[in-house]
């Protein structure tokens, strides 16, 4: 695969899944008027997850698409004085509200199974909040396109237990309960590592790897046309 190519097809589908993601959201928000208080409670983590997601996407992708536009991945545009390396700055924006969105999962699946915040639920959250910590480091190096390995790998370490348990929880209550809507869910969030954890551990050495980032965002949308579906369905 060509580089010009690659370039291009990446940027087809960053735009494509920008257009879509806040499609989606724009519809929920439309949408919530017709919803009860009760059904409002259930949808509100879901809606406010996916619209960090959305938000942050724009600065993961977006900022991309401006530094292929600039001539250069590793363009670092000077902004107020302060140089702002674009790449870099919309992976940790991302790394950020994907962090978020996890949390508000795991209070979505709360609420709509009726849980209690539990001692697992508080562990969840504990390593999330891990995970946000570490990416205060400067051994992330944020400003680099490909990141170190090591710290790459340490970050991703709680997001990843974290989002194979959610995902095995919504697949039990979905089974249990015959709710289709958990078993879908549970499903795309495991698609959505098995196509992340091959970029972890080998963009370094194989940066071809990192165009399995496209199947893995084509997950989140699929995840995102699910809560619109179901929490906020047509007339």
């Amino acid at each position: 695969m060509s580089e010009t190519f690659r370039m291009y097809l990446e940027i087809g589908f960053n735009t494509f899944y920008l257009i879509v993601i806040w499609s989606i959201t724009a519809v929920m928000l439309s949408r919530k008027k017709r919803l009860t208080a009760g059904e409002w409670n259930k949808a509100r983590p879901w809606v406010i997850g996916l619209a960090l997601l959305a938000l942050g996407d724009t600065g993961h992708v977006g900022f991309r698409i401006v530094a292929y536009a600039m001539g250069d991945l590793a363009a670092t545009p000077s902004l107020g004085g302060f140089s702002l390396p674009l790449v870099g700055t919309g992976a940790l924006a991302t790394a950020v509200t994907v962090t978020i969105l996890y949390f508000l999962m795991l209070e979505g699946w709360r609420l709509r199974n009726d849980k209690s915040r539990s001692v697992v639920y508080w562990l969840f959250c504990a390593l999330l909040l891990f995970r946000l910590v570490i990416m205060l480091f400067p051994q992330n190096q944020w400003a680099e396109i490909v990141p170190p390995f090591g710290w790459s790998l340490f970050r991703n370490i709680p997001l990843t237990v974290v989002g194979i348990c959610l995902a095995t929880f919504f697949l039990r209550e979905g089974f249990k309960q015959s709710d289709s809507f958990q078993k879908r869910v549970g499903l795309w969030i495991c698609l959505s590592f098995l196509f992340y954890l091959p970029v972890i551990l080998f963009v370094q050495k194989i940066p071809l790897v990192g165009m399995l980032m496209i199947p893995k965002t084509v997950a989140y949308l699929l995840i995102a046309l699910e809560v619109k579906n179901n929490y906020f369905p047509k007339k």
